[in-house]
């Protein structure tokens, strides 16, 4: 599942031929992804502007001029390609193996300062998804309502990470990947950021509170941050809407590493499933 740096690299993808242009033909193909479309979803995207093309936690939003934001969701395998001038490219969420135009769900032609684009999803596991909501009712939506502050944004500090996770006895790696403690945070950059700062992903959430919590905060914000610049992690079906796959898998000091050497200490890397989800870190580092 993508996490926000990948979340983020197809933003950035999308940004030249989507933000500020005019949907001028909406093309869904069929009624639904992993839950059912917005009813009249194409008519109510024709002829908007889409204003600006944002991010929140893991999904997409685009604010419209007709009041509404499209709200988008890759799910596992989700793709978007951006057809123009004769080109096509993925939308920076690379997937290696090639696209099959039967799962081709959910087109948009769109139009800005007289250059056309074609904006095309490709889901073949259909578990992404796209709404429409009013944008003054989005923050209280229920995609999300609830969620947690951006890890990156000045609002998140170690402070607030310290308070969403006192009290709780869940182990800190489960902690991490709740929306509602921060938004985007998922299984990879929780296992690469606990190893950082040091921190078992099996301790109890409440006692990462105080230096702990600090080094925490300072690991997820670097962690994210790099991936970002990389263009994300690209491990199956990940693509980025230049083309180019991501690069942070390369630089992967626990996760995927089972049985490899500590970066630090050179103790092998373990592997431990928590919450159903591969945990990796060191035992002799990570306290």
């Amino acid at each position: 599942m993508p996490e926000l740096p990948e979340v983020e690299t197809v933003r950035r993808g999308l940004l030249a031929a989507m933000e500020g242009a005019r949907f001028t033909r909406v093309e869904a193909r069929r009624e639904d992804l992993r839950s059912p479309l917005p009813q009249n979803f194409a008519g109510r995207l024709t002829g908007a502007r889409l204003e600006a093309l944002g991010r929140r936690g893991k999904y997409l939003v685009g604010r419209l001029s007709s009041g509404e934001t499209l709200i988008m969701h890759l799910g596992m395998t989700g793709r978007f390609t951006i057809e123009g001038k004769g080109k096509t490219r993925p939308a920076e969420f690379y997937d290696s193996s090639p696209v099959d135009p039967r799962h081709d769900h959910i087109v948009f032609d769109m139009t800005r300062r007289g250059a056309a684009a074609r904006i095309v999803f490709n889901d073949p596991r259909r578990f992404g998804l796209m709404d429409l909501v009013a944008t003054p009712a989005l923050p209280s939506c229920a995609h999300f309502a609830g969620m947690g502050p951006e890890p990156l944004d000045e609002e998140f500090s170690a402070e607030v990470l310290n308070a969403s996770l006192a009290g709780r006895a869940a182990p800190i790696k489960a902690a991490l990947l709740d929306q509602r403690a921060v938004a985007g945070l998922g299984n990879i950059y929780a296992s690469e950021a606990l190893y950082r700062a040091g921190i078992s992903p099996r301790r109890k959430a409440a006692s990462v509170a105080g230096v702990r919590g600090v080094r925490l905060h300072g690991a997820i914000r670097a962690v994210l941050s790099e991936a970002i610049e990389a263009g994300g992690s690209t491990l199956r079906d990940f693509a980025g809407a230049g083309g180019a796959p991501g690069g942070f898998q390369h630089r992967f000091e626990v996760y995927d590493r089972a049985g490899a050497p500590c970066p630090r200490c050179a103790a092998p890397v373990r592997r431990i499933v928590q919450s159903g989800r591969s945990t990796f870190y060191c035992g002799a580092c990570q306290r």
